[in-house]
């Protein structure tokens, strides 16, 4: 059977800006493109647009805005996750922190995730991803070896906010094909893995051996 014969895989990305313009959230849409490309279905979570509150720990969440549930909703629904970021002083975005403390297993176990940061700086965002890579293998999610930093991004984007390296495109189209293809091959890897089960089981599992 073909790839375009299967359910296509969802892949959502989650910029972690709340800045107007923000170049973290051009970052995570061209890694989406790259998963388009692919023929997989996405969506971009920008959480700019969404109304959450601080995780404080508490296990009653009656009193939680929509958007919380409607945030681990679109990522519980997905096979693939890329995570954006901008790099502040060393680290992840404390927006993005939040957005991650409010969601857990359900959302990420087994998950692909692939990374983009940007920074204003010439060192890139290498210091927030190794952080979140950190953060992917806690949730037990799989973080593909791609992953693409940004450095200088206020020169590196033109003013319709694209890349003008082309390179430096690929590289971040190609976190989106990695996300989208491990994320096909591991769910195919289940199906391949159910089949040969069921392939060699007994005609009546629950009878006598003949």
């Amino acid at each position: 059977m073909s790839t375009t014969e299967h359910r296509p895989c969802k892949i959502v990305g989650i910029s972690g800006s709340l800045r107007s313009g923000s170049y973290t959230t051009m970052a995570v849409g061209l890694g989406l493109r790259g998963a388009e490309e692919l023929k997989c279905e996405t969506k971009l979570i920008n959480l700019r647009e969404y109304h959450l509150v601080f995780c404080d720990g508490k296990d009653d969440e009656s009193q939680y805005p929509k958007d919380v549930f409607r945030l681990r909703d679109e990522v519980k629904s997905a096979q693939g996750i890329i995570l954006g970021t901008p790099e502040y002083h060393g680290g992840y975005s404390g927006v993005l922190k939040n957005a991650l403390d409010l969601m857990g297993f359900e959302e990420f176990e087994g998950k692909m995730i692939g990374l983009v940061g940007v920074s204003g700086g010439a060192m890139g965002a290498f210091s927030a991803l190794e952080s979140l890579r950190n953060i992917g293998r806690a949730l037990h999610a799989w973080v593909v070896p791609e992953q693409a930093s940004i450095p200088q991004a206020w020169q590196e984007c033109d003013e319709s906010g694209k890349l003008k390296d082309p390179q430096l495109d690929e590289r971040v189209r190609q976190v989106g094909r990695q996300v989208a293809r491990c994320a096909f091959l591991h769910g195919s890897c289940k199906t391949n893995e159910f089949l040969q089960k069921w392939e060699k089981s007994l005609e009546n599992p629950g009878g006598e051996e003949r």
